[in-house]
């Protein structure tokens, strides 16, 4: 009798458990289930929900950055500019680099590399990685300011780091199982590729992504790597090695133009991918190198409906204000762009939504530039606006539209492209809106129109106007 009682107890709390281990179970795999289809979820979860804003040292300084100046316009963007969305702080490409009395991307160029073949930043420049700390503290100073940190590199392995055949940090494989010895950046020597999908190459990727989230890296800008020539493979392994961190960091590609054709692909592994080569203080180039302003207008249009939150095509940075002390090309100087074109220089990149990165030295800012860089309702369209593209295009004139998801109405841009004064007539039903008459408000001039029954506006050479036309 004892044995048969303390059976049936047994059984009932066995029973008991399981009930409650089931219970547990469904309420875990429902939480699962809605944090899987949340919207809200699925939008903190991705890296760059909207186009990234910041600044990167590269039209300015080149590759003559030092510590101290990557801290100045840090602390000038948290003052000047973190309120309106600029968060990254982005040293480009040269920080490995120990003799910069050699010219940019020069063959004689000395680095600073770890007993891993892994650049390291040259402590000439960069005092604060000595002892093996690496960008560790300059990242720390950048977050202290409630800013993000990003660096450039170039895709592969250094050419060092292959004569010597470093081992590869974390496996059995060392740098000349890696290398692609064939391959090299046509424009910089500093590297040779990786072989494509092989074990030591991934290996080292995994490497140098593990060393940047140890610093406390945001950002990487992978360069020669998205056309000149367009390394998917590399691309991949690289995206590979960044998710295996477990730190978020947007994945920026470049140089361009990016091949319309793997669309799909650049946005399955980056955040950012460039759609031109690089774009300078010129209206328009008939060279690949560089673009101007006005090369891209026919760019942007193509590439338009592939931006959204995650995956944003990138029309490149701006180079505004004072491209100095060191120029990345040509001599020291201010912008030689007018006003109206960098009006319309941000104006494009802003209804394209394009990244956001401003070139020119923040420390040196004036209060024109300033103020075009906190125009709050441009950079909403540049982070908010939806439905994006070019409504009308023609050599002399561009058209373009966006919306808003939570109020009813159209974002309007309008392009001088010539190089004289134009004026501009146009019925809403031509821009296929299909209201009489609506309520305009000058985003650059922070004006309101009035109701108006059509678009008319006189605009000066290679200048632009974006309106928002409310229903209300």
């Amino acid at each position: 009798m004892f044995f048969q009682k303390y059976l049936n107890c047994t059984i009932r709390r066995s029973v008991f458990v399981l009930s409650k281990i089931s219970v547990a179970l469904c309420i875990s795999i429902l939480a699962a289930h809605f944090a899987i289809t949340s919207p809200n979820v699925e939008a903190q979860d991705v890296l760059a929900p909207t186009p990234p804003m910041g600044w990167n040292s590269w039209d300015a300084y080149g590759e003559t950055v030092a510590e101290s100046d990557i801290k100045a316009n840090a602390a000038w963007m948290a003052e000047h500019l973190k309120s309106y969305g600029w968060e990254y702080v982005v040293v480009d490409s040269g920080w490995y680099v120990t003799n910069h009395s050699a010219w940019t991307n020069a063959a004689t160029a000395e680095f600073s590399l770890d007993e891993y073949g892994r650049y390291t930043p040259a402590v000439n420049t960069i005092p604060s990685a000595e002892n093996g700390a690496g960008f560790k503290p300059l990242a720390d100073y950048v977050h202290s300011l409630g800013l993000k940190f990003g660096i450039h590199v170039l895709r592969g392995i250094p050419k060092q780091a292959v004569y010597k055949n470093t081992p590869i940090a974390g496996s059995s494989f060392h740098a000349r199982a890696a290398a692609d010895t064939s391959d090299t950046c046509p424009w910089n020597p500093f590297n040779y590729g990786l072989k494509a999908g092989s074990p030591a190459a991934q290996a080292y990727y995994d490497s140098i992504a593990k060393l940047y989230a140890g610093w406390g890296v945001d950002f990487l800008k992978i360069d020669c790597i998205s056309s000149h020539p367009y390394k998917g493979d590399e691309i991949r392994m690289i995206s590979t090695a960044l998710r295996k961190v477990h730190r978020p960091i947007v994945l920026s590609l470049s140089p361009g133009p990016a091949p319309l054709e793997k669309a799909a692909e650049l946005r399955r592994y980056a955040q950012m991918w460039r759609i031109s080569d690089d774009v300078w203080d010129v209206w328009f180039s008939d060279k690949n190198f560089p673009q101007g302003v006005g090369n891209q207008f026919t760019r942007a249009a193509k590439w338009a409906s592939f931006s959204g939150p995650g995956h944003w095509p990138d029309a490149d940075m701006l180079p505004l204000g004072r491209l100095e002390p060191a120029a990345g090309w040509e001599q020291p100087r201010t912008t030689r762009l007018t006003h109206d074109e960098q009006r319309t220089l941000l104006t494009l990149w802003s209804i394209f939504r394009s990244p956001l990165i401003m070139g020119g030295n923040l420390t040196l800012c004036d209060e024109w530039t300033q103020s075009a860089l906190t125009n709050a309702e441009l950079l909403r369209v540049d982070q908010h606006s939806t439905g994006n593209h070019a409504a009308i295009s023609t050599d002399k004139a561009a058209i373009w539209l966006a919306t808003t998801e939570s109020a009813g109405g159209s974002y309007v841009a309008v392009f001088n492209l010539d190089a004289a004064p134009q004026s501009f007539h146009y019925s809403w039903k031509d821009l296929s809106l299909k209201r009489a008459s609506y309520n305009l408000r000058d985003l650059w001039e922070h004006e309101d129109l009035g109701s108006k029954e059509s678009l008319d506006v006189t605009l000066p050479p290679h200048g632009s106007a974006i309106y928002w036309a409310s229903e209300k």
